[in-house]
């Protein structure tokens, strides 16, 4: 059997056995091979996903391309908005070829029918709206691309693959008023404000798959179906890790542009007993995320193991601090500013903990012209406001 057609089997065998690959999207898959939408030079994801190893060249090894592209990663494709040649890896991952776990588990929780069109947010380098062509015909697909490079080098590979969906170059945040209104929206980058233009352009009774994720950290899809009155609903269905829509990337202040003076500036210092590890984790961090508004975490590491975790936010107004050492049962916090950081991120911690540390699962959102909304369990149960 042939290298590409022997991964091709091993990667459809695998996200079977994982459910994400449904049949309704197995022939797809088979008529739309990944690596048709692969550049020669890829950095494939490593360890949790989120982290990219070396670059990779098909030229250059063309085996060790070959693996990659069949294996179940994320393959980062640009760097720094194209502004990053070379090969070794730059500052900020922008474009990439999706995990096929998230992929096909994104296309199933879009539920489409044969006659429906579908919005695409975010083209990369093409491989979904190539899918989702397959399935539904290229007349009913519409997809978005911010970056004019990105977007020329999916049409190539579009039209090699024989599939013409209408690719246009432009701000997805604004969705596609021109071809609305639409049964389906999925976006294959996170956001942190779900545009209601894309509600807008849903038919009432269709369906939105986004990643979402608060200032914070911590990031899942959320499958939200439009009603009638210009809202949106739904629940968060899996957890996620996508590189931001660009319209809603915000900046990142260091540390040292919060401090009025040396060390420990005008800092108030106090103590707490919660590790500060324990707020780190993906979910933990979603958690904190939705009570704790326009905040978000540094991580400082030192060459004996311990570390400080720095909490800024994004109006430079506020900051905190908690030092982790072993074998401590409580931890020193300093905090500045008319926001107490530490105080909400441990409190939004605590209420969490107090709910049995639900899941991205028993969370959902809703999403009307006005703003959106973070519920636990039931949309009549607001998740509570620290900011």
């Amino acid at each position: 059997m042939h290298e590409a057609e022997a991964g091709r089997d091993r990667l459809a065998s695998a996200l079977i056995a994982n459910g994400s690959l449904v049949s309704d999207w197995l022939a797809s898959y088979n008529a739309v091979p990944r690596h048709w939408f692969v550049p020669a030079q890829i950095w494939p994801g490593q360890g949790d996903g989120v982290r990219q190893g070396e670059a990779v060249n098909r030229h250059a090894d063309p085996t060790s391309w070959w693996n990659a592209v069949y294996s179940d990663v994320p393959l980062t494709t640009q760097w720094d908005d194209g502004e990053h040649t070379g090969d070794g890896r730059g500052t900020m991952p922008t474009s990439s070829n999706s995990m096929p776990t998230m992929v096909f588990s994104m296309l199933a929780a879009l539920e489409v029918e044969d006659s429906h069109r579908v919005l695409e947010i975010g083209t990369g380098t093409g491989w979904n709206a190539a899918l989702l062509s397959h399935r539904l015909g290229s007349g009913n697909v519409v997809t978005v691309e911010v970056d004019k490079d990105n977007a020329a080098e999916a049409q190539l590979r579009l039209a090699r693959a024989r599939h013409s969906p209408t690719l246009v170059v432009g701000d997805g945040s604004k969705g596609h008023p021109e071809g609305a209104p639409f049964d389906r929206v999925i976006a294959t980058c996170s956001v942190r404000r779900v545009p209601h233009a894309w509600v807008a352009q849903t038919k009432p009774g269709g369906v939105i798959v986004a990643p979402w994720g608060p200032e914070y950290g911590g990031e899942a899809v959320v499958r939200l179906t439009v009603a009638g009155d210009g809202t949106a609903c739904g629940r968060f269905v899996a957890s996620s890790a996508f590189m931001r829509l660009r319209q809603q990337r915000t900046a990142r202040p260091g540390s040292l542009e919060y401090l009025s003076g040396p060390w420990p500036a005008d800092g108030a210092k106090s103590s707490t007993r919660l590790p500060p590890e324990e707020v780190g984790g993906w979910l933990a961090m979603f958690a904190i995320g939705v009570q704790v508004p326009q905040a978000f975490p540094l991580i400082e590491r030192y060459a004996d193991g311990t570390y400080t975790l720095w909490l800024h936010d994004t109006a430079v107004t506020s900051w905190a601090t908690v030092d982790w050492e072993p074998d401590r049962t409580d931890y020193e916090v300093v905090q500045s500013g008319p926001r107490s950081l530490w105080g909400q991120v441990e409190a939004a911690w605590r209420w969490w903990d107090a709910q049995g540390r639900p899941g991205f699962d028993r969370f959902g959102l809703i999403v009307t012209p006005d703003g959106q909304t973070v519920w636990l369990d039931s949309p009549n149960n607001p998740v509570p406001s620290r900011g």
